[in-house]
Protein backbone atom coordinates (compact mmCIF):
# COMPACT_ATOMS: atom_id res chain seq x y z
CA UNK A 1 0.00 0.00 0.00
CA UNK A 2 1.00 3.40 -0.95
CA UNK A 3 2.24 5.97 1.39
CA UNK A 4 0.40 9.57 1.12
CA UNK A 5 2.32 12.30 1.26
CA UNK A 6 1.03 15.89 2.64
CA UNK A 7 -0.12 18.26 -0.07
CA UNK A 8 0.80 21.81 0.74
CA UNK A 9 -0.14 23.95 -1.95
CA UNK A 10 -1.87 26.78 -0.16
CA UNK A 11 -5.06 25.18 -0.95
CA UNK A 12 -7.12 24.00 1.57
CA UNK A 13 -8.15 19.92 1.76
CA UNK A 14 -11.74 20.48 1.95
CA UNK A 15 -11.49 23.37 -0.94
CA UNK A 16 -9.07 20.64 -3.50
CA UNK A 17 -11.80 18.31 -3.24
CA UNK A 18 -14.25 20.52 -4.07
CA UNK A 19 -12.40 22.53 -7.14
CA UNK A 20 -11.37 18.43 -8.18
CA UNK A 21 -14.86 17.32 -8.02
CA UNK A 22 -16.08 19.99 -10.22
CA UNK A 23 -12.99 19.38 -12.43
CA UNK A 24 -14.20 16.33 -13.08
CA UNK A 25 -17.94 16.64 -13.84
CA UNK A 26 -15.78 18.68 -16.34
CA UNK A 27 -13.66 15.99 -17.19
CA UNK A 28 -16.36 14.04 -18.08
CA UNK A 29 -18.82 16.72 -19.93
CA UNK A 30 -15.47 17.18 -22.10
CA UNK A 31 -14.66 13.31 -22.23
CA UNK A 32 -18.51 12.58 -23.45
CA UNK A 33 -18.10 15.55 -26.04
CA UNK A 34 -15.23 14.01 -27.16
CA UNK A 35 -17.04 10.87 -28.11
CA UNK A 36 -20.00 12.91 -29.79
CA UNK A 37 -17.69 15.35 -31.73
CA UNK A 38 -15.42 11.79 -32.81
CA UNK A 39 -18.24 9.79 -33.78
CA UNK A 40 -19.79 12.73 -35.87
CA UNK A 41 -16.80 13.16 -37.35
CA UNK A 42 -16.80 9.42 -38.99
CA UNK A 43 -20.60 9.47 -40.10
CA UNK A 44 -21.44 12.49 -41.07
CA UNK A 45 -22.73 12.89 -44.84
CA UNK A 46 -24.36 15.13 -46.98
CA UNK A 47 -23.39 18.56 -49.27
CA UNK A 48 -21.54 19.65 -45.87
CA UNK A 49 -19.75 16.49 -45.36
CA UNK A 50 -16.14 17.96 -46.67
CA UNK A 51 -16.66 21.25 -44.05
CA UNK A 52 -18.06 19.59 -41.19
CA UNK A 53 -16.02 16.37 -41.64
CA UNK A 54 -12.47 18.75 -41.20
CA UNK A 55 -14.32 20.95 -38.24
CA UNK A 56 -14.98 17.80 -36.28
CA UNK A 57 -11.45 16.57 -36.51
CA UNK A 58 -10.15 19.96 -35.46
CA UNK A 59 -12.75 20.11 -32.43
CA UNK A 60 -12.52 16.34 -31.39
CA UNK A 61 -8.53 16.92 -31.54
CA UNK A 62 -8.91 19.74 -29.22
CA UNK A 63 -11.36 18.34 -26.82
CA UNK A 64 -8.55 15.67 -26.43
CA UNK A 65 -5.72 17.96 -25.44
CA UNK A 66 -8.10 19.37 -23.08
CA UNK A 67 -8.72 15.54 -21.47
CA UNK A 68 -5.46 15.49 -20.41
CA UNK A 69 -5.40 18.93 -19.18
CA UNK A 70 -7.93 18.18 -16.74
CA UNK A 71 -7.39 15.59 -15.41
CA UNK A 72 -3.84 16.44 -14.57
CA UNK A 73 -5.05 19.26 -13.48
CA UNK A 74 -6.95 17.16 -10.92
CA UNK A 75 -3.73 15.31 -9.89
CA UNK A 76 -2.25 18.08 -9.07
CA UNK A 77 -4.55 18.94 -6.60
CA UNK A 78 -4.22 15.82 -5.05
CA UNK A 79 -7.16 13.88 -6.53
CA UNK A 80 -7.83 10.89 -8.80
CA UNK A 81 -9.29 11.77 -11.90
CA UNK A 82 -12.57 9.72 -13.03
CA UNK A 83 -11.37 7.13 -15.81
CA UNK A 84 -13.91 4.87 -17.08
CA UNK A 85 -17.18 5.18 -19.15
CA UNK A 86 -19.19 4.10 -15.91
CA UNK A 87 -17.82 7.24 -13.56
CA UNK A 88 -18.23 9.87 -16.67
CA UNK A 89 -21.83 8.71 -17.27
CA UNK A 90 -22.59 9.38 -13.85
CA UNK A 91 -20.95 13.03 -13.76
CA UNK A 92 -21.97 14.56 -16.98
CA UNK A 93 -24.24 16.45 -18.21
CA UNK A 94 -23.60 16.31 -22.57
CA UNK A 95 -26.65 13.97 -23.98
CA UNK A 96 -25.06 10.96 -25.61
CA UNK A 97 -26.86 10.14 -28.84
CA UNK A 98 -27.27 6.44 -29.98
CA UNK A 99 -27.85 7.26 -33.28
CA UNK A 100 -26.60 8.76 -36.54
CA UNK A 101 -28.35 11.81 -36.69
CA UNK A 102 -28.28 14.45 -39.78
CA UNK A 103 -25.36 16.59 -40.10
CA UNK A 104 -27.96 19.88 -39.95
CA UNK A 105 -28.90 17.75 -35.82
CA UNK A 106 -25.25 17.21 -35.69
CA UNK A 107 -24.56 20.51 -35.61
CA UNK A 108 -27.16 21.40 -33.17
CA UNK A 109 -26.12 18.77 -31.23
CA UNK A 110 -22.75 20.20 -30.50
CA UNK A 111 -23.64 22.98 -30.02
CA UNK A 112 -25.75 22.13 -27.00
CA UNK A 113 -22.65 20.16 -26.05
CA UNK A 114 -20.42 22.89 -26.07
CA UNK A 115 -23.20 24.86 -24.39
CA UNK A 116 -23.20 22.50 -21.18
CA UNK A 117 -19.46 22.03 -21.08
CA UNK A 118 -19.29 26.06 -21.05
CA UNK A 119 -21.78 25.95 -18.09
CA UNK A 120 -20.33 23.35 -16.07
CA UNK A 121 -16.60 25.04 -16.05
CA UNK A 122 -18.45 27.86 -15.16
CA UNK A 123 -20.21 26.18 -11.96
CA UNK A 124 -16.30 25.51 -10.87
CA UNK A 125 -15.29 29.13 -10.07
CA UNK A 126 -16.96 29.87 -7.08
CA UNK A 127 -15.33 26.79 -5.57
CA UNK A 128 -11.37 27.63 -6.94
CA UNK A 129 -11.91 31.09 -6.15
CA UNK A 130 -13.25 29.77 -2.44
CA UNK A 131 -9.78 28.29 -2.59
CA UNK A 132 -8.03 30.69 -4.39
CA UNK A 133 -6.83 28.51 -7.03
CA UNK A 134 -5.78 30.59 -9.89
CA UNK A 135 -4.13 27.91 -11.75
CA UNK A 136 -7.74 26.15 -11.84
CA UNK A 137 -9.50 29.66 -12.35
CA UNK A 138 -7.13 30.20 -15.46
CA UNK A 139 -7.54 26.60 -17.07
CA UNK A 140 -11.52 27.39 -16.57
CA UNK A 141 -11.28 30.81 -18.47
CA UNK A 142 -9.49 29.07 -21.30
CA UNK A 143 -12.21 26.26 -21.52
CA UNK A 144 -14.69 28.71 -21.61
CA UNK A 145 -13.30 30.43 -24.65
CA UNK A 146 -13.13 27.47 -26.31
CA UNK A 147 -16.27 26.29 -25.63
CA UNK A 148 -18.20 29.80 -26.19
CA UNK A 149 -16.16 30.51 -29.43
CA UNK A 150 -16.97 26.64 -30.82
CA UNK A 151 -20.32 26.89 -30.08
CA UNK A 152 -20.62 30.19 -31.73
CA UNK A 153 -19.32 28.93 -34.77
CA UNK A 154 -21.49 26.01 -34.72
CA UNK A 155 -24.37 27.74 -34.47
CA UNK A 156 -23.58 30.22 -37.25
CA UNK A 157 -24.18 27.15 -39.94
CA UNK A 158 -27.32 26.67 -38.44
CA UNK A 159 -28.74 30.42 -39.38
CA UNK A 160 -30.01 31.35 -43.05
Amino acid sequence: MAKSVAIDIGIAAEDRQAIAEGLSRLLADTFQLYLKTHGFHWNVTGPQFNTLHTMFMTQYTELWTALDELAERIRSLGHFAPASGGQFGRLTSVREEQGVPNATDMIRQLVEGHEAVARTARAVFPAAEKGGDEATADLLTQRLQIHEKTAWMLRSLLED
